[in-house]
Formats: structure tokens, C-alpha cells, sequence
């Protein structure tokens, strides 16, 4: 099944591909996420050896999705303790295969741009 989210008006829609016909199965506030459209389904496999900084995008029981510059990351759920918030931008590194998560530098938190 694919998977989407798709950020409009301060607002964050995961939608799932159905019939060929997208459904919106939650809605929630953006925080920090850009606007635009967000192909989880293409989500690459986090390489546990580097560092991830970007915007998390979406979590579920299998899944936290990260934006990463242009690309989106996926990171397994169950290597985290506790799953990071959604909208937020961390740096998310692995430490014995445990996911840890820092917030980023607060000029991130005020929305401006490297």
C-alpha cells in the first residue's frame, strides 16, 4: 500500500492509496513541516551507522519517517524508547542499535533555513 503525507495550510494529512484513489486516514497539525507532499512509500532504510537531521514527518508501529534534506529516511519504531514528535526537527543517531534522539539547534525551532 502506498503511503503519503501531504502538508497544506499548517495542516499534516497522511493519505493511503486505495483503488488508485487516495483516502486520507489522519489529519494533524505540520509543526515544523515544510509544505508539499511527502512519498513515505519511498522512504529509504536508515543506515544505523550515520546521523539523521531533518523533520520528522510521520510515526506508526513499524515506522518513523524523516525528511532529510530532499530524501525521506525510515527508521524501525521498536529501536526507539520512546518515538520522537511528530513535526519536530531532531537528529537522530544509533548508539548499540538503539535509536537516540536530540532536538535541533534552535535556529531550526524558529523555522529558518540553512
Amino acid at each position: 500500500m502506498k503511503q503519503r503525507v501531504v502538508v497544506m495550510n499548517g495542516q499534516r494529512l497522511v493519505q493511503s492509496e486505495y483503488d488508485n484513489e487516495w483516502v486520507t486516514t489522519k489529519v494533524g497539525k505540520a509543526g515544523q513541516i515544510q509544505p508539499g507532499i511527502y512519498n513515505i512509500s519511498a522512504a529509504a532504510v536508515a543506515n544505523k551507522g550515520k546521523t539523521y537531521d531533518g523533520v520528522i514527518l510521520h510515526t506508526d508501529q513499524q515506522h518513523v519517517y524523516q525528511q532529510v534534506g530532499k530524501t525521506c529516511v525510515r527508521h524501525a519504531t521498536p529501536d526507539f524508547s520512546t518515538a520522537p514528535t511528530i513535526g519536530v526537527h531532531a537528529a537522530i543517531r544509533y548508539d548499540a542499535d538503539q535509536a537516540q534522539t536530540s532536538l535541533a539547534p534552535a535556529a531550526h525551532h524558529r523555522g529558518i533555513k540553512r
